[in-house]
């Protein structure tokens, strides 16, 4: 049963202690009577009721890590077999054990308790380079097994893909398309990696590749390839005031060029002069003009204690530069003639508004509907604009809000509805469930929006949000994470050795041996972050890197995309600003 471990100071509540028993035990379609998963995010359920893995792998490992210590359950594993090795059994194949029967779903997912419980960091990536991860079984039908049973096939997999194989087009470079349209033909692989291996497709007919990095593992990795490495000057050329507290700035090339094309739904960071002869401010911020001119848009909500902004609002000026990096970012309008939904609220309307722009620009025939919230006609930045592109369209539904209409706002001409943009009103739109959704907004209009659009009949893989600011943690098995901590300097006497920016926290970090990578670095200093094996292999924790270079220890089983970098395994090599 799960139990709670001392782990680098934290406590991570974890069932990977596994101890052998003897009897019977019962096999539930969950899980087995007397077992538990302390992470039931990245474990247990339907597809991952049971962990397998195998005796010739303990031996296998005795000899590679020259260990004498190796028992049964060292791995996590519920079942410790003879036979069945990763290279044989395809996903799909049936097996009878007492009375029981099992279905191979999919290889196990690398994480870093596996190492944790083997006193061995690389774990998690060993077991992938050495094409011995093991694998998880469904219940199809819940019996009594007892160690020292026969496993006996019943079924062969269609495919006939094996749990190596899966596993090294997931994790490893060199995949084939082929390879990855046999997995999709497997029904009985389960939905994650299924929704990974269709991720990979998408990546594929985007152009990218899978030499830049798997988005089977991260988003990050499905991004287009940055225009640009690091920094380069622009010129603002244009900065008009949206509504009460947005304004927009225009940025072209200092020689009149035109810039590379940025997608609707992108940012760009700027380095913002602190004026006071100290280092910029780095932050980022949504494009909102029409993809394809020859200068970027960006809009800024001058916030009453951003530093940031309210310099770029007080003191930036036409013909003034600017450092900028190039377009970033995955929350992008998907290609396609499907229904399409625009949710916004303040100044989230940037990205969505590029889409729109997007969307008028090629005269498309998509239905569309434009769902925007705002306080009052004040603060309802681009309502001409955005009107006049909904107009443009031959499909398209608008409904804004106003929580506060002031005494001179319109109803019916500069909004439809009194009120906030709630659960309610969103279940009572009639939205088409085959829509894709795009949100930005404030935290929590975002999330209760998230929900109602899922209530509403939207599938939760087509809802996409694009966050401000630093996102969500995502910390596997760790117990009381802290929360409402803002980002600080890490504790301990400053180090000495290049700067590492977190661009979407606003923290400038000089960087010390004392830490082992950017992600140690990212955790002392509370900075949100997301990870799982802490070893360079699954993925969770690449990011885009926006300017500098770093050197990896050890390296990653596969690189990250070109531009970015995985934060669990890397040291800054000069300056480096993350999108953190």
């Amino acid at each position: 049963m799960p139990q709670d471990v001392p782990w680098h100071g934290r406590t991570v509540h974890t069932g990977v202690w596994k101890q052998t028993v003897t009897g019977p035990r019962m096999v539930r379609r969950l899980n087995i009577d007397g077992d538990g998963q302390g992470d039931l995010a990245g474990h247990g359920g339907e597809h991952r009721a049971v962990l397998v893995y195998q005796a010739d792998s303990y031996r296998f490992w005795a000899r590679e890590l020259g260990r004498d210590d190796l028992e049964p359950g060292g791995f996590g594993e519920n079942f410790t077999v003879d036979g069945l090795p990763d290279d044989e059994v395809c996903i799909g194949d049936r097996y009878r054990i007492g009375g029981a029967l099992f279905e191979v779903s999919q290889p196990r997912v690398t994480c870093y308790r596996v190492g944790l419980r083997m006193a061995e960091p690389r774990m998690a990536a060993l077991l992938v380079a050495h094409h011995r991860p093991g694998f998880y079984l469904r219940v199809l039908e819940e019996g009594e097994v007892e160690a020292g049973q026969e496993i006996t096939k019943v079924a062969t997999g269609p495919e006939a893909m094996t749990v190596e194989e899966i596993d090294r087009v997931l994790y490893l470079p060199g995949h084939t398309r082929e390879q990855v349209e046999r997995a999709l033909r497997i029904p009985e692989l389960s939905p994650g990696w299924q929704e990974s291996m269709r991720a990979l497709l998408v990546q594929e007919d985007s152009g990218a590749g899978p030499a830049t990095g798997s988005a089977g593992l991260n988003t990050a990795a499905a991004a287009p390839r940055p225009a640009w490495p690091g920094f380069r000057p622009l010129v603002v050329t244009d900065v008009r005031r949206e509504s009460r507290s947005v304004f927009s700035l225009s940025l072209a090339a200092e020689d009149g060029s035109d810039l590379p094309a940025a997608r609707p739904g992108q940012f760009l960071t700027v380095k913002v002069p602190s004026g006071e002869g100290g280092p910029p401010l780095i932050r980022s911020y949504s494009l909102s003009g029409e993809p394809g001119t020859a200068a970027y848009r960006i809009s800024v909500k001058a916030e009453p204690h951003g530093a940031a902004s309210r310099r770029l609002r007080d003191h930036v000026r036409t013909g003034d530069r600017l450092e900028v990096a190039a377009p970033r970012g995955t929350f992008l309008l998907a290609p396609g003639d499907g229904p399409v939904v625009l949710v916004s609220a303040g100044v989230g309307v940037t990205p969505v508004l590029a889409m729109l722009h997007e969307l008028a620009h090629e005269r498309s025939g998509r239905e569309v509907w434009w769902l925007h919230a705002a306080r009052d006609g004040s603060e309802h930045a681009f309502a001409q604009e955005s009107r006049d592109l909904l107009a443009a369209l031959p499909r398209t539904r608008s409904r804004v809000f106003y929580s506060r209409p002031a005494a001179g706002d319109r109803q019916g001409t500069d909004y439809t509805d009194a009120g906030h943009l709630s659960a309610a009103s969103v279940a009572d739109l009639g939205l088409p469930e085959d829509a894709d959704a795009y949100l930005c907004g404030p935290d929590a209009f975002m999330q209760a929006a998230e929900a109602a659009l899922v209530d509403a009949g939207l599938a939760a893989s087509h809802v996409h949000t694009e966050v401000f600011g630093a996102g969500p943690s995502t910390t596997p098995g760790i117990t009381a994470p802290a929360t409402g901590t803002a980002p600080h300097q890490p504790p301990g006497p400053p180090g000495t050795g290049p700067t590492v920016s977190f661009a979407r926290s606003g923290l400038d970090v000089p960087w010390s041996d004392a830490q082992g990578s950017l992600l140690d670095l990212a955790e002392a200093c509370d900075v949100p972050v997301r990870w799982s094996c802490r070893t360079g292999v699954c993925h969770t924790c690449e990011l885009a890197l926006l300017s500098g270079s770093v050197a990896y220890d050890p390296d990653p089983v596969e690189p990250p995309a070109e531009g970015n970098v995985l934060i669990c395994c890397s040291k800054p090599a000069e300056d480096t600003v993350l999108d953190l």
